[in-house]
């Protein structure tokens, strides 16, 4: 399972902390699927492999620093273990657009993360897309939920492109 972190509505849908959504309706879009209501208050899309295996992207109905009772539900619903599900990001420790994944790890004061790790344990991947520190003595929570940059948007189908790659990646490494 692959979860998108982000907020709900229009007013957050081109936001910086949106950028786990953003990513999930590019993987969406590739592979020609549509997102659907799931009682777990989120919106999920199913695609089936090759092989048979399936993977459920997801994104929570909910503002993103109550992501974990939905993330909880769905893995149970889908009989998930944490280790089976990928956590799509914005990174503030990372630059803009340095895209990495990793295992398990602390929240760094993400407050998404921080709920899916109270009510899931910590144990799971993550791929983080760097965002960069705010400008100046702009809090964190301006700059996160303010949209990208004139500049950042040039770039950012691409990087979008690269993340979806990256969740590609380590959705195969579960797998074997």
């Amino acid at each position: 399972m692959v979860v998108g972190l982000g907020n709900p509505g229009p007013n957050y849908q081109a936001n910086r902390h949106n950028i786990g959504q953003i990513v999930l309706d590019h993987l969406a879009s590739k592979f020609s699927i549509n997102f659907k209501s799931h009682r777990a208050g989120a919106q999920v899309a199913e695609y089936k492999l090759l092989g048979g295996d399936k993977i459920v992207l997801a994104k929570s109905t909910g503002f993103m620093n109550l992501s974990g009772n939905p993330v909880s539900k769905l893995l149970s619903f889908y009989s998930l273990t944490p280790d089976r599900l990928v956590v799509v990001h914005d990174e503030l420790d990372l630059e803009f657009g340095d895209i990495r994944a990793k295992f398990d790890g602390g929240h760094a004061g993400h407050n998404g993360l921080r709920d899916i790790s109270a009510k899931c344990g910590s144990a799971f991947h993550r791929v983080r897309f760097g965002i960069g520190r705010p400008p100046g003595q702009m809090p964190v929570a301006d700059f996160v939920l303010r949209d990208f940059s004139a500049q950042e948007k040039k770039e950012l189908e691409t990087l979008v492109a690269q993340a979806a790659e990256k969740v590609a990646e380590t959705v195969e490494q579960q797998g074997s």
